[in-house]
């Protein structure tokens, strides 16, 4: 799925879906976060992490069938040391056909 955080996207037509937003809260299991503690020491992207919050940002526009994501915005905060919340929210857009 195409997310953007512009307005539009070159070159191609689309109608709006509305607007989309989801939550999701989530925890890696204990080898995963004994993994990010020891990589907190030394410095570094925490795979596992960035993974997580990438796959959270997509899944409220896929429920509703849309092709892209216009002007996303997400933030994401620690709720306790090995849970993360993250909220994602844009607009869903669908592709038409130029000849539409």
């Amino acid at each position: 799925m195409l997310v953007t955080t512009t307005e539009n996207i070159p070159g191609r037509k689309y109608e709006i879906i509305g607007e989309v937003f989801g939550l999701t809260t989530q925890s890696k299991n204990f080898v995963k976060n004994f993994g990010a503690g020891l990589k907190s020491v030394v410095g570094g992207e925490i795979h596992s992490y960035t993974k997580m919050l990438e796959d959270s940002r997509s899944q409220a526009a896929e429920d509703k069938g849309a092709d892209a994501i216009v002007m996303m915005r997400f933030d994401s905060s620690s709720i306790s040391g090995d849970m993360q919340s993250v909220v994602a929210y844009g607009t869903a857009v669908r592709f038409i056909a130029d000849n539409e």
